[in-house]
């Protein structure tokens, strides 16, 4: 990997953490550069803007919980259920936001703040993911493995914004990851399953 993209890589890297840690409004380059070690007029090599940094940053961070998810359902036996592939797809969201990607943090706490410019293919990625999560739960209804009386827009809405809301609240001293997991699979199991 050439020396460039390692160091674009590490921008990134850096700007994900400060940007999830500090916001939108909170994130200067300056703490970006220092994250990655760098002098602040560095990045503008590798990006034109604060604004242009940051919209990498909610891209990438869409990007890759989506591929993450797309891979585990892959991975998952042919015979698994319907149901199982939407509890399997929560654990894999909920791991990779809260454990595996800074990025993804980023992202799900910024959402609601960046301008529109920043967030447009975010946007698009965040729309690809979430029409991924609607195929679920139609093949779910199709299977006769949901509840018959649910809105599948609606359901689908509230899981995801529940599960990116964690990255808010969920602190691994009071509870672990895999309780987390646990907890919300059972909810969606009890909450829109056919019993």
């Amino acid at each position: 990997m050439p020396k460039s993209h390692r160091t674009r890589e590490r921008i990134l890297d850096a700007a994900a953490r400060v940007l999830g840690s500090k916001g939108y409004a909170g994130t200067r380059l300056q703490d970006v550069a220092a994250e990655a070690g760098l002098q602040a007029p560095a990045i503008y090599y590798y990006f034109g803007s604060r604004d242009e940094l940051i919209a990498e940053v909610m891209y990438v961070g869409a990007h890759r919980v989506r591929g993450h998810v797309i891979d585990v359902l892959a991975a998952l036996p042919v015979e698994t259920d319907a149901m199982g592939r939407i509890l399997a797809a929560v654990e894999a969201h909920l791991r990779y936001e809260l454990l595996i990607s800074d990025y993804t943090t980023a992202s799900v706490r910024n959402a609601g703040q960046v301008p529109e410019s920043v967030r447009e293919r975010a946007a698009a990625e965040e729309a690809a993911y979430s029409h991924m999560w609607r195929d679920l739960f139609e093949q779910a209804q199709a299977a006769g493995e949901l509840r018959s009386d649910l809105d599948l827009n609606l359901t689908r809405f509230l899981i995801i914004g529940a599960m990116n809301w964690a990255a808010e609240w969920w602190d691994p001293k009071h509870r672990t990851l895999d309780d987390l997991v646990a907890s919300t699979q059972a909810l969606v199991l009890n909450g829109v399953g056919r019993h």
